[in-house]
């Protein structure tokens, strides 16, 4: 840096230069000590049948991961846990947002734990933002007591796009933390109201929060989410808003008999609960444990979580088959142009899929 107090016109007056500044990086530090070493897949398993909730993680994120290579040890990881899982509740939580799912879910835990005791696993789904592609992922935050309690796992994961809440990974997910020993597993997804069925294709019980003075009876018999639950609970019953939730619970019930009788032959409940005070928690948990040994008397339980694995078995090819499409190099070429030709009026949007499907299956012929 130049200073002009040195010049000649300045008789007398001189500024020295200063003593040049050194990096605010380390030159002796050595990165690649703190670099993790990457855990072989039977490190992995080792790690996840033992308990090691910090190799579970790490896992977790393979499978979450975009990368084939990482994708293909994540398999790997999965197929050697799978001989181990099984062994678990599952319970998915749904409802809209602002029902208090997640506060819910710390006083249901706390419950479990402090009743059962074992291990609790939360697989909280966050959506994903349709411009950014990011997830705040702070579900963890309003589950203050479990967060600090040693037997409980949460995971906050991303939707990344999926419809319905959860996707396949969530359910490779229940597979490492049943294989860590977590015997209770809950799904909190991210309550879209009544298009969710994907969580219901993983759980065992699905559980439904509702609010009161969200519509009447009609509104409850619409189909949707409301005929695949297997409980509905009204949160937030507390203080002036008591009769309101005991109202909503009527009008729940008299909408549940319009249903034809579930497959399970299980005939829903609808309970009140204060998410916020933890009042009525145990009278939910009767509910669901009633259920279980409901279902495991009369082979539901089995059939279901065999007609799971099937669905999923479709779901992972229908995966498949879209993933090798959109990277087939040909289609890469040409889905540009086709997108042009539909956005100028050229060609209608079916013909020009129909192109583009006929022009994948040649490919694959050759």
């Amino acid at each position: 840096m130049e200073h002009p107090e040195n010049s000649a016109e300045y008789a007398g007056l001189q500024v020295n230069s200063g003593v040049e500044q050194p990096s605010i990086i380390n030159p002796y530090l050595k990165r690649s000590r703190f670099r993790r070493r990457e855990l072989s897949v039977d490190e992995m398993v080792e790690g996840i049948l033992k308990g090691d909730v910090t190799i579970l993680s790490q896992a977790v994120t393979l499978v979450e991961s975009v990368n084939p290579d990482h994708q293909s040890r994540a398999q790997e990881v999965i197929n050697k846990c799978l001989p181990y899982s099984g062994r678990s509740i599952r319970v998915g939580i749904s409802g809209v947002p602002g029902a208090g799912k997640s506060t819910s879910i710390d006083e249901f835990g706390m419950h479990v734990l402090r009743e059962k005791g074992g291990k609790l696993a939360v697989l909280a789904i966050d959506p994903s933002s349709e411009r950014s592609k990011g997830s705040i992922l702070g579900d963890k935050t309003r589950m203050e007591k479990l967060s600090q309690h040693p037997s409980s796992f949460i995971r906050p994961s991303p939707t990344a796009g999926s419809l319905g809440g959860v996707t396949r990974k969530t359910r490779e997910t229940i597979i490492l933390c049943e294989a860590a020993g977590f015997d209770t597993i809950f799904v909190e997804t991210v309550g879209v109201g009544q298009s969710e069925t994907a969580c219901h294709s993983m759980v065992d019980f699905f559980l439904l929060i509702q609010l009161a003075g969200t519509g009447d009876e009609l509104q409850g018999i619409k189909r949707g989410i409301m005929e695949i639950s297997d409980g509905i609970v009204i949160n937030k019953c507390d203080g002036e808003n008591v009769d309101k939730c005991h109202l909503a619970a009527t009008n729940f019930r008299n909408a549940l008999h319009f249903f034809p009788m579930p497959e399970s032959g299980w005939l829903p409940k609808v309970l009140c609960y204060s998410g916020f005070y933890g009042t009525g928690v145990k009278e939910i948990w009767d509910m669901i444990y009633q259920y279980i040994d409901f279902v495991k008397q009369n082979g539901y339980f089995d059939y279901r979580r065999n007609e799971q694995a099937k669905y999923w078995m479709y779901e992972s090819i229908n995966e498949q088959l879209r993933f090798s499409f959109y990277n087939n190099p040909l289609i890469q070429q040409r889905l540009q142009a086709a997108e042009h030709a539909v956005l100028a009026g050229e060609v209608t949007s079916f013909a020009a899929a129909q192109d583009l499907l006929d022009r994948y299956f040649l490919d694959l012929k050759k």
